[in-house]
């Protein structure tokens, strides 16, 4: 399989310093004492382990405020493709933990946006900045 150029495909990465539970219980805290809502979590290994089949650790947060993505949705209805944001956490094969996130002026092109919207959704880069490093 070709890597793709993460960046050209809108697709923001992160290096974690913690494992995939730990950096997705910090990111889900940071977010809830923002008053940011977490609408899913998905164990995307421990799904596939259910399943009788190997995946590495992954998970995948759902989460958003209504207050930063309404104007977005009201502006381009088609932004609720990637609304609300989302966080995936994943180890690599030499044990690395990553987080990849649409990266907002990705989304802002995608779908035509203002760029005045963009810190609706930039705001939450630090906080996953912070789940991934403190």
């Amino acid at each position: 399989m070709k890597p793709i150029d993460t960046a050209e495909q809108g697709i923001g990465q992160l290096p974690s310093r913690h494992s995939v539970l730990a950096t997705m219980d910090r990111l889900e805290s940071l977010l809830k004492e923002r008053g940011i809502t977490v609408f899913a979590r998905i164990d995307f290994s421990g799904d596939a382990a259910r399943s009788g089949l190997s995946l590495r650790s992954q998970q995948l947060l759902i989460f958003g405020n209504p207050k930063a993505g309404t104007p977005l949705m009201a502006t381009a209805p088609t932004a609720g493709l990637d609304l609300p944001l989302k966080a995936l956490v994943w180890e690599d094969a030499d044990g690395r933990t990553h987080i990849a996130y649409n990266d907002p002026q990705y989304i802002l092109r995608r779908h035509g946006l203002p760029a005045a919207l963009g810190a609706n959704l930039a705001a939450a880069l630090p906080i996953l900045e912070l789940a991934a490093q403190q």
